[in-house]
């Protein structure tokens, strides 16, 4: 492994040069790109080259080559900021590449809601207003939030239960049946639940999740399904459900 770490990395000082940028030009290519797996290889690839890159870099250094490591060392600094600059700008002024909610309609003979808008503090928490914190419920119930920008949620569940465990939500596009950001979801929406001592408790979540299909300004009808898997390893079982109006996150 040291020998060709020496050999592909300190002896052949261009190489891992040119793989950053082949893998920055590949990056730049694809990020329009609404292919998963191919966004996801691009990031991998590139983080692979900036890793590589910076070892060679200090390698170079170390052997006493300081032009070769400044100039690998600052091609990657220089790289990386002309990355970030480039990605920032297209996600604010660049063309719309997400076609998702493009031909979707509302579902006609479905019961709707809207999120309801939250107060956001100066770090982007949720505020509930006061007419939402003392709401009481007779019921198990679900409510959605809108977080900071469109796309992104947050949600209050009203529960009575037995068991410790934890809830999390699966979404799909009404008329088409889509399951909405997989695997994501799952996780960034696990919230953890205590027995509620046969009363109907309020849990709130502390950080918003994404709904990535779709852009801003096309929204589109997602039923969300609110899933319990208790802590005794016994089998996930599905709460409720409820119709919403949204938007996915414009990346």
């Amino acid at each position: 492994m040291t020998e060709l770490l020496k050999t592909y990395i300190l002896k052949k000082w261009w190489l891992p040069f040119l793989l950053f940028i082949l893998a920055s030009l590949i990056f730049l290519v694809l990020i329009s790109s609404t292919n998963k797996i191919l966004l996801n290889i691009s990031d991998y690839f590139l983080l692979f080259t900036i890793i590589l890159l910076l070892i060679a870099g200090f390698g170079q250094l170390i052997k006493g080559k300081w032009y070769i490591g400044i100039l690998q060392l600052g091609t990657l600094f220089v790289g990386i900021l002309g990355l970030i600059f480039i990605s920032t700008f297209m996600s604010m002024f660049g063309p719309d590449t997400d076609t998702f909610a493009d031909n979707l309609k509302l579902p006609e003979n479905v019961k709707l809601e809207k999120p309801i808008d939250t107060k956001m503090g100066d770090n982007f928490e949720s505020i509930r207003p006061d007419s939402i914190k003392k709401i009481s419920k007779d019921k198990i119930d679900f409510q959605l939030y809108n977080s900071f920008q469109p796309g992104l949620y947050e949600y209050d569940l009203w529960i009575n239960s037995k068991q410790n465990g934890t809830v999390f939500l699966k979404a799909f596009e009404i008329t088409q049946e889509i399951e909405l950001s997989v695997p994501r979801l799952k996780e960034r929406s696990s919230m953890r639940i205590n027995a509620t001592n046969d009363s109907i408790k309020r849990f709130s979540t502390v950080a918003d999740f994404t709904i990535y299909e779709g852009d801003w300004g096309k929204p589109y009808g997602a039923r969300f399904e609110i899933w319990f898997k208790p802590d005794n390893g016994g089998k996930e079982k599905k709460l409720l459900e409820k119709n919403y109006i949204i938007e996915g996150w414009m990346r």
